[in-house]
């Protein structure tokens, strides 16, 4: 379970619940939010399954910085899962943050930058509930073979990957974020994600074991050249439905291959988050927020401070900042930048299979 201790420190989040920011506020977000992933996720999880998560956090956390309270609603989020798969990772500082809410149950892993063009400084990480799954010892990123790609390049933001375990069920996940702008003559979408499929594929096949295809793979569409790069393969593709949050493209994917008849998909979908925090009508909520924060950002000013600078501000009544030109049409985004333009994704996989195995048993005996 997630942290709630420190939205009692009333230096951090002033108290009272009619403010963004204040702990009340934050409290009751976070059991809407609560009880929107019970309905989706907990009432519905077979004993003993495994949730696997993915989620593109947009800019996490490498462009203005993100309120505290957006913090605690991304940790209730991936606290609902046993394993989570994030892309977009900016800033090392703003993992350590998220885990300290997560609780000491839970450990990541966190490759290196992937350098400047294509692969936009960003990073991923696996984050993991240790009760539920643990690491097998392997983990790294995908080197492409030399021609296999236009250009002979590498894949944009290199994928990375990891071994787990989780009951009886051994999986390797693959996470990546595949190109989205596209150039003639350089890699598209679809030959970073068949070059990827393949080579996981035949993984697959030589150790025996499910490898999970994970992350934001910027297909529009089912049936799509991206998607059919993932089918031609061998892939079992869940429809997870739209995972923009203008819910008109299904730009996140989690895709298996190896061991299909031992691979039982219980139930899947994409979390809304804008049903529960950051919704539509809260809007004027936030204007005077955003206005602040655009306002009074300065270099080096440590997060604390600048929050707490922030609140202060509005506390006194202190003229924060102009009004946002079209504040009713820019909210859409901005809340974006607190959350994320992408939907977190789920799927949920039966991993005991004691029962079957003692009938194989049975049968030879």
């Amino acid at each position: 379970m997630a942290f709630y201790q420190s939205i009692k420190n009333s230096y951090r989040y002033p108290r009272g619940d009619a403010q963004p920011g204040q702990s009340g506020w934050i409290a009751d977000r976070l059991l809407r939010l609560r009880a929107l992933l019970n309905a989706e996720i907990v009432s519905r999880r077979a004993p003993n399954s495994l949730i696997i998560g993915s989620w593109n956090i947009r800019h996490f956390d490498g462009g203005r910085p993100r309120l505290p309270e957006s913090f605690h609603y991304i940790a209730e989020i991936i606290d609902h899962f046993d394993i989570c798969a994030l892309q977009e990772v900016k800033s090392v500082e703003s993992m350590e943050q998220l885990m300290g809410l997560l609780g000491p149950n839970w450990d990541y892993f966190i490759n290196d930058s992937s350098g400047a063009g294509r692969g936009n400084h960003e990073r991923m990480a696996f984050v993991y509930n240790r009760n539920r799954v643990f690491f097998r010892n392997l983990i790294g990123e995908l080197v492409i073979e030399k021609g296999a790609l236009p250009g002979d390049e590498q894949i944009g933001r290199t994928p990375f990957f990891a071994s787990f375990q989780a009951g009886w069920f051994r999986f390797v996940l693959c996470s990546a974020h595949i190109v989205f702008e596209e150039t003639e003559g350089r890699p598209l979408r679809e030959d970073e994600i068949r070059v990827i499929a393949e080579i996981l594929k035949d993984r697959a096949k030589d150790t025996d074991e499910v490898h999970v295809f994970i992350g934001d793979m910027n297909i529009e569409e089912p049936g799509d050249p991206g998607h059919r790069a993932l089918t031609s393969n061998g892939f079992e593709v869940p429809d997870l439905g739209p995972t923009s949050l203008t819910g008109t493209k299904h730009y996140d994917q989690i895709a298996f291959s190896g061991l299909q008849d031992k691979t039982e998909m219980l139930n899947r979908g994409a979390i809304h988050w804008q049903e529960a925090v950051f919704t539509d009508a809260e809007m004027e909520a936030y204007r005077d927020i955003a206005k602040a924060i655009r306002r009074r950002r300065k270099s080096g000013e440590g997060f604390w401070d600048f929050h707490t600078s922030i609140q202060r501000a509005l506390a006194a009544g202190e003229d924060v900042g102009e009004a946002y030109s079209d504040w009713e049409g820019e909210y859409s985004s901005w809340r974006t930048h607190e959350m994320s333009d992408h939907l977190p994704i789920w799927i949920e996989l039966k991993v005991d299979y004691s029962n079957e195995y003692l009938l194989g048993i049975k049968k030879r005996g």
